[in-house]
């Protein structure tokens, strides 16, 4: 089975677009919401050069890109929103780690999205990306997902505080939305390790242990995924001390403490669920072990019982010719009856001792 890990980071210049992701045929799209609390006007399929005259600034601005291959519209983007060569370049190097960059009035967040791939163990990832600026925030995901779908609703129906908020708010959302990915992630592993620990119970086939270690490395994978995104989102309760960056209004930085929260508990709960595989592993191994001292116990008690009786059998089978019970009538049938009483007491004695 392929080993799930993080690839080696290439090495791309910061001013050289170059895509690196798996998506390398998906269209790109744009979608642009412009709202506040009473108005909402939504728009796509349009050119990136017109974004200017879609874009209103008294209002909160949200521009969602599904696909990374066009360069030249996503260096577009990145000249309206006057946004620096390396940050796109980190946008579309998909080979990078969770990390939260600040440069000037632009707050850079790109983050890893892991969901489990049906009807296997291996677990899909996806980077996507978010600009923030003057009330404008851009997300870039590798290609179209359905992530976002309830926070389009909740933009479109006025449901809950959404659009009385500003972007900063709209970014919290969108990353609480996709940290709900590891928790389903996390309980698709759950429920797999439940069925591999009951059945290592039942079975002793090797495949089981492959299936533990295969868990235990999507485990790892899960807990270096979340622990860069930890320290993002403790870095952004840290801007709230300097008071040098005001991107994010001082207000809402409770909820990406509670972001930082959940990472703490996803982590604790990837660190349990690493000791249950360990305690799965253990079992198997106990369980082989044992059923391997049944066997080298049974094969041990057949051994005992025959020991007394091959001796008889060696000592009456030497050709001597000074041994009376060889030329006694009823000799042969004496010793037959000797070795079926004595195998038949060692038997009652090993039961009695219970050693069998």
């Amino acid at each position: 089975m392929r080993k799930i890990k993080y690839k080696k980071g290439k090495k791309i210049q910061p001013t050289l677009l170059e895509y690196t992701g798996v998506h390398k045929y998906t269209q790109t799209e744009i979608q642009l919401f412009v709202y506040n609390t009473d108005d909402l006007a939504e728009f796509s399929e349009f050119d990136v050069n017109e974004i200017h005259k879609h874009v209103d600034f008294t209002k909160i601005n949200w521009l969602n890109v599904h696909g990374l291959n066009d360069l030249e519209l996503i260096k577009s983007i990145g000249d309206c929103l006057k946004v620096d060569n390396f940050m796109l370049s980190d946008i579309l190097n998909t080979t990078k780690r969770t990390k939260l960059e600040e440069y000037h009035d632009v707050l850079f967040f790109n983050i890893k999205s892991l969901l489990p791939v049906e009807n296997s163990d291996t677990i899909a990832v996806e980077q996507i990306s978010f600009l923030l600026k003057n009330g404008i925030l851009a997300s870039f995901q590798e290609k179209r997902s359905d992530f976002f779908t309830h926070i389009r609703e909740r933009l479109r129906t006025h449901s809950g505080i959404v659009r009385d908020k500003k972007a900063d708010y709209l970014l919290y959302l969108l990353l609480d939305s996709i940290m709900e990915n590891f928790y389903i992630t996390i309980e698709n592993e759950e429920d797999k390790v439940e069925e591999l620990i009951n059945l290592s119970k039942t079975s002793t086939n090797p495949q089981i242990l492959e299936q533990i270690e295969k868990h235990r490395d999507n485990y790892n994978f899960l807990k270096r995924s979340i622990i860069p995104l930890r320290d993002s989102l403790y870095s952004i309760k840290s801007m709230k001390d300097d008071n040098v960056f005001n991107a994010i209004e001082s207000e809402n930085y409770s909820f990406f403490e509670r972001l930082h929260q959940k990472c703490l508990e996803l982590l604790e709960q990837i660190e349990y669920d690493l000791i249950t595989l360990e305690s799965a592993s253990n079992f198997y191994f106990s369980t082989q072990n044992h059923k391997m001292n049944e066997v080298m116990k049974t094969l041990t008690v057949v051994s005992v019982f025959f020991m007394p009786l091959t001796f008889i059998v060696g000592v009456y089978g030497m050709n001597f010719d000074n041994m009376p019970e060889l030329h006694w009538k009823y000799g042969y049938f004496v010793i037959l009856a000797s070795m079926v009483v004595l195998l038949i007491g060692m038997v009652y004695y090993f039961k009695k001792k219970r050693w069998y």
